[in-house]
């Protein structure tokens, strides 16, 4: 019969165990902070009396005006539009009835005004084509070029027809050249 064997295995955790077990850290006791006591009141040796004090407001004059010197104002820009080119579409161009067309024009902003979203593109004469009556100006910074776009129907009467439409500024002043589309409207193409 063989003796029993105490596994090598088991030796080697229990020392691994007993080893970090006695390498831990003691743990540190919380120092103990004593309760403060708040100091000891004062009492006041001198005590201060408001007094009245009377206040006498004296009227400050009024400054005088210099006549005759103009004040000066912020120069006020200019707006302006100058026709480049039909982008599409050119003059006397044929559709059928009822199609739908995509007109685009390029213009400069040769004005001294920024366009923003007050600025606008109004339908001024002949017929409307199926567009609304005004559009938003494209923005466009002065000096700047910029394509205005809009998309019309061919009406369904045979013929030559022709819509003109003009930029109007924020105050509903018209400004700059007038543009305008130039179609021949038959039937079967």
């Amino acid at each position: 019969m063989t003796p029993p064997r105490f596994p090598l295995g088991r030796l080697l955790i229990l020392f691994i165990c007993v080893y970090l077990w006695s390498c831990s850290p003691a743990p540190t006791p919380t120092p103990f902070i004593p309760p403060t006591v708040p100091p000891p009141l004062i009492e006041p040796t001198l005590i201060i009396q408001p007094t009245r004090q009377v206040v006498i407001i004296q009227p400050t004059p009024l400054p005088t005006v210099i006549s005759g010197t103009p004040t000066p104002t912020p120069e006020e820009c200019t707006n302006d539009l100058t026709f480049i080119a039909d982008v599409t579409v050119p003059d006397n161009t044929f559709y059928d009835v009822g199609a739908i067309i995509d007109k685009q024009w390029l213009v400069e902003n040769s004005g001294t005004c920024n366009w923003d979203s007050r600025y606008i593109l109004k339908h001024i004469s002949g017929d409307d084509l199926g567009a609304p009556a005004f559009i938003a100006l494209y923005p466009a910074r002065a000096g700047t070029q910029a394509t205005l776009q809009i998309t019309f129907t061919a009406p369904f009467i045979e013929g030559a027809y022709q819509s003109e439409w003009r930029a109007f500024d924020k105050d509903g002043i018209p400004f700059g050249d007038p543009v305008f589309i130039k179609i021949i409207v038959q039937s079967g193409g």
